[in-house]
């Protein structure tokens, strides 16, 4: 999994590459938690829920299909004071990720 982010005084864009290494699937949830204060304020390619610092990230009508080896991006832009590091527990399904980028 990738998350590369483009960050300016109190906002951000993340731009998040996920690969598939597990079971070909019609549908998936990309489960993080922020380790700040960060706020969703839109996203694309994604379905976005949050509540607190706790984010959902789900596929939509058009990209839900993840063969075994594929790879699905999205992005999302949020807002933040302070620090803006980026979520260490990123979970595919349930599934934890190793993140790069």
């Amino acid at each position: 999994m990738r998350w590369t982010a483009d960050q300016w005084g109190s906002g951000f864009t993340a731009s998040v590459a996920v690969t598939n290494l597990g079971t070909a699937r019609t549908s998936w949830a990309l489960a993080f938690t922020f380790p700040g204060n960060q706020q969703v304020t839109n996203a694309w390619n994604t379905t976005v829920s949050q509540s607190g610092a706790a984010v959902t990230a789900r596929n939509t009508s058009w990209n839900g299909a993840l063969a075994t080896g594929a790879t699905v991006t999205f992005g999302l832009q949020a807002t933040y004071s302070g620090v803006n590091a980026r979520p260490t527990d990123l979970r595919l399904d349930g599934v934890n990720c190793t993140i790069s980028g």
